[in-house]
């Protein structure tokens, strides 16, 4: 990966994601910082084209497709920014070739921060132990499909991979989550959404944002 990066002023980024509400609400959260991060391209489902980008912020609502794959086609350095805590996610990620990563439990401040030291070449590794994803609020990250309805922010992720037809023990191995933990976050989340199977599930989950739609748009004010 090869991109001429300026070292100085706003720190340009591409945010990367397949949900459009995350990738959305996180610009949105950047926007508070805009004299220091510039979020000059929006992406779901395909890589960023990486121009006039400095870094991509690859958040990974959900399971990360083919990680390796999106990292080498795209030109700019990427930072992933999980709600995944566990060290062999850290690894895995940086074995993919990824140069940060980030927990999305970090302050906006912390984020920008953690950009602007990778942007410098330093590999940034910014991840808070939690014990509750439940307890996570978009005070902290960005939004995500779901949370208006009522799903946590875990609850909304397991769904995200549930409509993309991931078995109960892939969901686990995505999440670095045991097989029961997967279960008994099915099980709320079915509560919450008033459904009793899996395909009522999935076609909930379809109906209230988690589709996963190909699309490409510029930042407002890019053209």
């Amino acid at each position: 990966m090869t991109t001429q990066s300026s070292q100085t002023g706003p720190i340009r980024i591409a945010v990367a994601n397949d949900s459009p509400v995350v990738v959305k609400g996180l610009a949105a959260m950047l926007a508070g910082h805009a004299d220091r991060v510039r979020v000059v391209e929006l992406d779901t489902m395909v890589s960023p084209k990486g121009e006039d980008v400095d870094l991509v912020l690859k958040d990974t609502f959900g399971f990360v497709e083919n990680l390796r794959g999106f990292i080498a086609s795209t030109a700019a350095p990427v930072v992933v920014f999980s709600f995944v805590a566990d060290p062999c996610a850290v690894r895995d990620a940086f074995d993919a070739g990824a140069v940060g990563y980030v927990s999305k439990t970090v302050t906006p401040e912390r984020l920008v921060s953690s950009l602007y030291r990778a942007r410098a070449g330093e590999r940034v590794v910014a991840v808070e132990d939690v014990t509750s994803l439940d307890e996570y609020t978009s005070g902290g990250a960005a939004d995500w499909p779901g949370r208006a309805d009522g799903l946590s922010a875990r609850e909304s992720e397991i769904l995200a991979l549930i409509c993309r037809g991931l078995s109960n023990q892939q969901v686990a191995k995505s999440l670095y989550l045991s097989i029961n933990t997967v279960k008994t976050y099915i099980r709320t989340a079915y509560r919450t959404m008033g459904v009793d199977t899996r395909s009522q599930a999935v076609i909930w989950g379809l109906e209230h944002g988690f589709a996963a739609i190909p699309s490409r748009t510029r930042a407002p004010g890019r053209g």
